[in-house]
């Protein structure tokens, strides 16, 4: 199954210190991105709170980044701003390169990388080139949130949300061992002193689908809001405790997969 991806968008980030100037500003080890295998990260606030996450692809001399299409020119004005004297150079390619997602089956592209993120996720696909489609997106939508993926701005919230909270660490967003990054300290804080009180979880739906942002109860108690759903399963930010009760979102029921 693959499927064009139309809100994805494609930065590129080249010159020969563009390693080096992502690793000091992004929450994974951008060493680790290599032909064949990407690496899935987040840009934060300086107080650590989420901005943007996108796959790092190498391709020859430069780096890609699979991002938000959306968030394009918002990420290439921050990075600019840390650029300093490294030698590196930051493009919008999103016109030119389209982003796919395949699972299933492994698909032909001319860039073909496994999404790092869980076993069952599939491939991320970058092709210059139309490729056909064999499903849809909501397909492709129900398939990562029955693994639990979010998917940047549709799931968590620019400048609120807390990698954490939204799996960054299970899915493996986050290097621990990589030395400083900007937000670091409240990611480090949050795992070492057992912060963590709510998470970003997939949920079955029975009903019809909540909007984003809709409140969830169990009883007359708030213990989440409901994020992206689509056909049956959404994802939703849930106190710990409320994992696995009986919850209601308007007049949906809800209930933690």
């Amino acid at each position: 199954m693959m499927v064009h991806l139309p809100e994805r968008g494609v930065i590129e980030v080249a010159g020969e210190d563009r390693v080096a100037f992502l690793q000091g500003l992004v929450s994974n080890d951008v060493t680790q991105a290599a032909p064949g295998r990407a690496v899935w990260a987040a840009l934060l606030t300086p107080q650590g709170k989420y901005l943007a996450d996108f796959f790092v692809i190498a391709d020859g001399e430069t780096l890609l980044l699979d991002c938000e299409r959306g968030q394009a020119a918002m990420l290439i004005k921050t990075l600019s701003r840390y650029r300093l004297r490294a030698k590196v150079t930051l493009r919008d390619r999103s016109d030119e390169l389209k982003i796919y997602a395949a699972w299933d089956e492994a698909p032909q592209g001319e860039i073909v990388v496994p999404d790092p993120r869980h076993p069952e996720a599939g491939w991320r696909v970058i092709s210059s080139v139309v490729l056909p489609d064999s499903a849809t997106e909501s397909a492709y939508h129900a398939h990562r949130i029955g693994l639990g993926l979010p998917d940047g701005t549709r799931d968590m919230e620019v400048e609120k949300s807390v990698l954490l909270e939204a799996g960054f660490d299970e899915f493996g967003g986050v290097s621990w061992t990589k030395g400083c990054y900007m937000g670091q300290e409240l990611t480090a804080r949050t795992k070492y002193r057992g912060l963590l009180k709510r998470k970003l979880v997939p949920v079955r739906v029975t009903g019809e689908m909540p909007t984003a942002g809709t409140a969830i109860f169990s009883g007359d108690d708030e213990v989440g809001v409901m994020r992206f759903g689509v056909d049956g399963v959404a994802m939703a930010l849930l106190r710990l405790e409320a994992v696995g009760a009986a919850l209601r979102a308007g007049e949906a029921k809800v209930i933690a997969l």
